[in-house]
């Protein structure tokens, strides 16, 4: 039972940051694999380098999670 009790605090915290993570991954996407398609491999900050740098062509989605995060 104590273990039990363990778990269900882990999975509620892992679903609440899969949950926040997922908004802005799903607004970007298209456009990574569009502009950045040769930088997914190089780590998040490249992809997000590649993404600022082709900023005028970014769908508004993504463009308002870079905003609201402020990039």
């Amino acid at each position: 039972m104590t273990r039990f009790l363990f778990v269900i605090p882990l999975v509620l915290m892992t679903l609440a940051a899969s949950a926040q993570q997922q908004p802005g991954h799903d607004a970007c996407a298209r456009d990574v694999s569009r502009f950045c398609r040769a930088h997914m491999n190089d780590g998040d900050q490249v992809v997000l380098a590649c993404l600022k740098q082709n900023r005028a062509r970014l769908s508004k989605a993504c463009e308002k999670v870079l905003t609201e995060h402020g990039q």
